[in-house]
């Protein structure tokens, strides 16, 4: 095989593996940023890991039954700066959540604010905590 095509084909590679990677992780389309969703629920995890952490809680409806909401947010090192930490919520303790619901209407959102009943509020950086900044809870 000559140079030239070594070069082509390690550039093919090159590209193909780039654009996996670029593919690989989701943009924040699925949220629709004109569906702000608040409430107010019991925290049943808080798994702080990459590539985002994910708030679960328990809200009870109009209904009286109880729907699992997931609140995505930024990977820890983005979050830290912010306030953020493993500690930031426990299990069973109450939160209101603002989010940005998934366009698909599930009970899923990038969450925009966090509130507590002690008046303690978190919120994220980047461009979903300049969005929070118009964020009623």
């Amino acid at each position: 095989m000559s140079s030239s095509s070594l070069r082509m084909m390690a550039v093919a590679v090159g590209l193909l593996i780039v654009s996996a990677s670029a593919s690989a992780h989701h943009s924040a389309a699925i949220f629709d940023p004109n569906k702000r969703v608040t409430v107010t629920g019991i925290v049943t995890e808080w798994f702080w890991a990459n590539p985002h952490c994910l708030l679960s809680l328990d809200v009870k409806g109009a209904d009286g039954q109880v729907v699992k909401w997931v609140a995505e947010t930024q990977a820890p090192p983005n979050m830290i700066p912010y306030g953020w930490s493993r500690q930031s919520f426990k299990a069973g303790e109450e939160v209101t959540i603002t989010v940005e619901q998934a366009r698909s209407g599930k009970p899923v959102g990038r969450l925009l604010r966090a509130q507590f009943p002690d008046g303690r509020t978190l919120l994220p950086g980047g461009s979903a905590g300049a969005a929070a900044a118009g964020a009623q809870p």
